[in-house]
């Protein structure tokens, strides 16, 4: 008897409908057919102890298990749970009506409990584009299912379960969570605040600017200037996710299986790897391409301490996400984008001591290597950084001062109303896709950040003194849009380009990379 369901296979972030079959025919074995990793082909056994755990009994024949379409890679156990249920009503041990309407995926345990896997949401949005009406799977990820609508979510623990539920004998009912509660349910999550950090005035501000426009930084300072500290705490002061960010995140996260039975991620992810991260490790990859921690930190923050620590080929890696926001990954087979619109926040020391220019410490560096730790930063990608921020270190006044420093609700008020003033400045435009001054293409920028005849003289004498390139010359041109913005001013003034050019400071040529 021949019988047909549906499971789900990940390519990049989205999902793709497997259907599969199965077929008992006279010989003996089981034999799964399209494209099948080792985990799919050792199901056989899984599936065998828990047909003897539940009573029933593995068909004495020849079955037969193809999953179509046969021309995409299949892997993982979860097509453990679909096999069985075909295999028993192929085998005419049950009577499955839904069968053939239903998603099913989950990895057996020897005694027939579920246990949970990867990549439910896409999967789940494709089993409502494929119009099937229900989603069977693991309990634990009925979570992470339940954020999308106009589909009946099946959360079961047993194979048992799931044999009942199909036979008719039980009802499951699954409420799925609200999503606008859970976006409200985000406010004020945070245990650091920028109300934390005494002294810094003009690390913050600079920060602040970053996080109104979607600006990169990188903070050069001394050891214990606070360069760490500073870049936890702006993830608190970026405005609150949207539902369609928290969606596109959230199915990230599922890829790779690290949302460990939430729902939808409504705060903003702050990623911080090791400086001994693989190039593979940062911008994903593998024989089936998965995101790596860049795409980890779409949306969020992507945060890379003692940045000349990391390996040149892991840096340089940076560049295409840093101008296209995605990551494309070619195999012979297949090409997959991953998302990338993160916000890069570096920090390093102005020499390999770490005392370079410190008002109470001696470097003890000489010249050469001084400029040989800055070289391990290439032109290219610094010029891809719109804040190059100097971290001084904190007095004592400010260290041991009782009076209160500004809170990161306060900043983020800012931040909010100069993205909305950025939003609505697009929208007037026609201008989609676009949602922050830092994603403008230099067409865009043409036609946004127009400057005074004073200003532009100013824009052209810092450009021939400091020798910056064309790239920079745009970044200063979005950069000032956004502090003008945060100004509340609808024109560019002079002291919005002088500010801008100030953060510009690593292409001075007495500190030149």
């Amino acid at each position: 008897m021949l019988t047909k369901t549906y499971g789900g296979a990940i390519y990049g972030i989205n999902a793709k409908l497997i259907t599969i079959e199965v077929n008992i025919v006279q010989g003996t074995s089981l034999y799964v057919v399209g494209l099948p990793d080792n985990a799919i082909k050792e199901s056989q056994y899984r599936i065998e102890s828990v047909l003897k755990s539940i009573k029933c009994e593995m068909p004495r024949q020849r079955v037969i298990v193809n999953l179509a379409p046969a021309d995409i890679k299949k892997e993982g156990a979860s097509y453990d749970l679909p096999i069985a249920l075909s295999i028993l009503h192929a085998s005419k041990q049950f009577y499955f009506s839904e069968l053939s309407n239903s998603l099913i995926l989950g990895e057996l345990s020897l005694d027939g409990f579920l246990r949970p896997i990867k990549g439910v949401l896409p999967i789940a949005i494709s089993c409502r584009d494929a119009g099937l009406k229900y989603f069977i799977l693991p309990e634990s990820n009925a979570n992470e299912a339940s954020v999308v609508d106009n589909i009946k979510i099946i959360p079961v623990k047993h194979i048992n379960d799931a044999i009942s539920f199909l036979s008719g004998k039980i009802d499951i009912n699954y409420s799925p969570e609200n999503l606008n509660e859970i976006n409200d349910s985000s406010k004020d999550k945070y245990n650091i605040d920028f109300s934390d950090v005494q002294g810094q005035k003009n690390a913050k501000r600079a920060l602040e600017i970053a996080a109104a426009g979607g600006h990169n930084v990188i903070m050069i300072g001394s050891p214990g200037a606070g360069k760490t500290m500073l870049a936890r705490r702006i993830s608190t002061i970026l405005p609150k996710m949207t539902l369609n960010e928290s969606l596109e995140t959230t199915r990230i996260y599922s890829v790779i299986g690290k949302l460990h039975s939430r729902g939808l991620i409504t705060e903003r992810p702050f990623r911080s790897p090791h400086h001994t991260i693989s190039d593979v490790a940062l911008v994903g990859g593998g024989a089936i391409p998965q995101p790596g921690e860049i795409s980890l930190a779409h949306n969020g923050v992507l945060f890379l301490d003692e940045l000349p620590e990391f390996m040149r080929n892991v840096l340089e890696v940076l560049r295409q996400p840093l101008e296209e926001r995605k990551v494309t990954i070619s195999r012979a087979k297949i090409t997959i984008d991953f998302p990338a619109n993160f916000i890069l926040i570096a920090s390093m020391n102005p020499c390999p001591c770490g005392f370079y220019n410190h008002p109470t410490k001696q470097c003890l560096c000489s010249p050469g290597s001084i400029q040989r730790y800055l070289n391990k930063i290439s032109g290219p990608l610094l010029d891809r950084i719109d804040i190059h921020l100097s971290v001084s270190p904190v007095d004592y006044e400010s260290i041991s001062s009782r009076k209160p420093s500004e809170n990161s609700h306060d900043i983020r008020l800012r931040v909010e109303n100069a993205r909305n003033i950025q939003l609505d400045r697009f929208k007037k435009l026609g201008i989609n896709g676009v949602y922050t001054n830092s994603m403008m293409s230099s067409n865009v920028v043409k036609d946004v950040c127009v400057i005074s005849s004073s200003a532009n003289d100013m824009l052209r004498n810092a450009l021939e003194t400091l020798g910056l390139s064309a790239r920079a010359y745009t970044r200063i041109l979005k950069l000032s849009r956004t502090i003008a913005d945060l100004d509340n001013s609808n024109e560019i003034k002079d002291y919005h380009i002088a500010e801008a050019i100030r953060y510009r400071s690593l292409d001075r040529e007495n500190i030149r990379i």
